[in-house]
């Protein structure tokens, strides 16, 4: 299992954000993505993950173009995005429900409540999420890990944001048992969150932009 990024390239508004970039990671892989705001922390991510086309070069999946492997792709991925989704106008556990509905997997409503009252949510399962705070919306997100444990890929935007030390505590734990059990992460943030990693690795764009 691996996801490899060939000579990628990205160019946004005319301006190139990064080019030539080449890693492969691997089960157990946990790679930080950083750099200055505008540095293409996000378009990366969104490479990665299919949803956006590269300037030039490839993402790889088991050595197969994501688009080529998409099916397959797609069933090991799961993305959480800077924008988390969440909709405003579905309960609460209604949310995670359809989120994995269109991620191709099934969960009921027990699930749901479940896998949000592991986030703090237990209380809050059956409530619209237009009237959850930010920091609940964003758990209400990050709950989709706790159902999609099967997906080897997790590609996190931020992840950390607008969350209490609680909760970050217990989400560096699922990131670490993800890990253990050979899942990869590939993951931005602003804050300092120590993760233990078979492989911990760093990938700054700003110093690559700089090269």
């Amino acid at each position: 299992m691996s996801l490899q990024a060939c000579q990628l390239a990205c160019t946004r508004g005319g301006r190139s954000l990064f080019h030539g970039l080449d890693f492969t990671l691997q089960a157990g892989d946990a790679l930080r993505v950083a750099g200055a705001n505008g540095s293409g922390k996000s378009s990366l991510l969104r490479l990665l993950c299919g949803l956006a086309f590269p300037s030039a070069g490839e993402v790889r999946w088991h050595g197969r173009n994501i688009r080529a492997a998409r099916e397959e792709f797609g069933a090991a991925l799961t993305y959480l995005g800077h924008a988390h989704g969440v909709k405003d106008d579905l309960l609460a556990w209604e949310n995670l429900v359809v989120a994995s509905t269109l991620a191709g997997q099934l969960v009921d409503r027990v699930q749901a409540c479940t896998a949000l009252a592991a986030l703090g949510l237990g209380a809050q399962a059956c409530l619209p999420a237009l009237s959850l705070s930010q920091g609940q919306r964003k758990r209400v997100a990050l709950a989709r890990l706790h159902l999609q444990q099967d997906a080897r890929l997790w590609i996190l935007d931020e992840p950390f944001a607008a969350l209490d030390t609680a909760t970050i505590a217990h989400l560096a734990g699922t990131l670490e048992r993800h890990l253990e059990r050979g899942g990869m992460l590939v993951y931005t943030t602003h804050q300092h969150v120590p993760l233990r990693a078979p492989r911990a690795r760093l990938l700054d764009l700003s110093r690559e932009a700089a090269c």
